[in-house]
């Protein structure tokens, strides 16, 4: 019985190492940590936070981020681009306040465009473990009331990129390698 203890002890332990050293080969170390990731988003929401100087904008929730191996870095947000002028004894805007929130709803889709293609290079940057010529790209959801006039305005802005492009072009150019998509 001694003997057949001190060759089961010796099998147990080759057993786990084996398996430890397997499992450690499959599981590669993610190119992009959870923690670049929370930087990439926090930075996000920060640049959608303060994008309007009279905070009429709201985010909504948290941005989320996720890297797909051998594609790249999607980062989503969802925002409201003008607050609707409602109280607890007004529960709908008046028909002059839609007209406002309307047009100030359309003058605002380019000017997001412009702080998302800085968000496009600010996240190629800090996010220096993904390949070169993998893609960046940034989704937003601009969400609608259900008693506001959505003409023209769309439901998503997304803008996309290599980040090769994204750190080697400026001005123009960069414009030039930026893909912008309206829904």
């Amino acid at each position: 019985m001694k003997t057949m203890k001190s060759f089961v002890l010796p099998l147990g332990l080759i057993y786990v190492t084996l398996v430890s050293a397997a499992y450690a080969a499959a599981g590669e170390t993610p190119r992009v940590n959870r923690v670049q990731m929370e930087i990439a988003e926090k930075s996000l929401d920060a640049t959608l936070q303060r994008f309007t100087p009279d905070n009429t904008s709201t985010l909504i929730g948290l941005s989320r981020g996720v890297y797909l191996e051998g594609v790249g870095v999607v980062l989503t947000a969802e925002m409201i681009l003008v607050n609707a002028p409602v109280q607890i004894m007004k529960p709908l805007p008046t028909k002059e306040e839609l007209v406002q929130m309307h047009k100030t709803k359309l003058a605002r889709v380019p000017q997001l465009k412009k702080v998302l293609k800085d968000a496009l290079v600010s996240a190629a940057t800090s996010l220096d473990t993904i390949p070169p010529d993998e893609q960046i790209m940034i989704a937003v959801i601009i969400q609608r009331f259900s008693f506001e006039d959505a003409t023209g305005v769309p439901v998503q802005v997304t803008l996309q990129a290599s980040k090769r492009k994204l750190l080697e072009s400026k001005g123009a150019a960069l414009d030039a390698v930026i893909k912008i998509t309206e829904n």
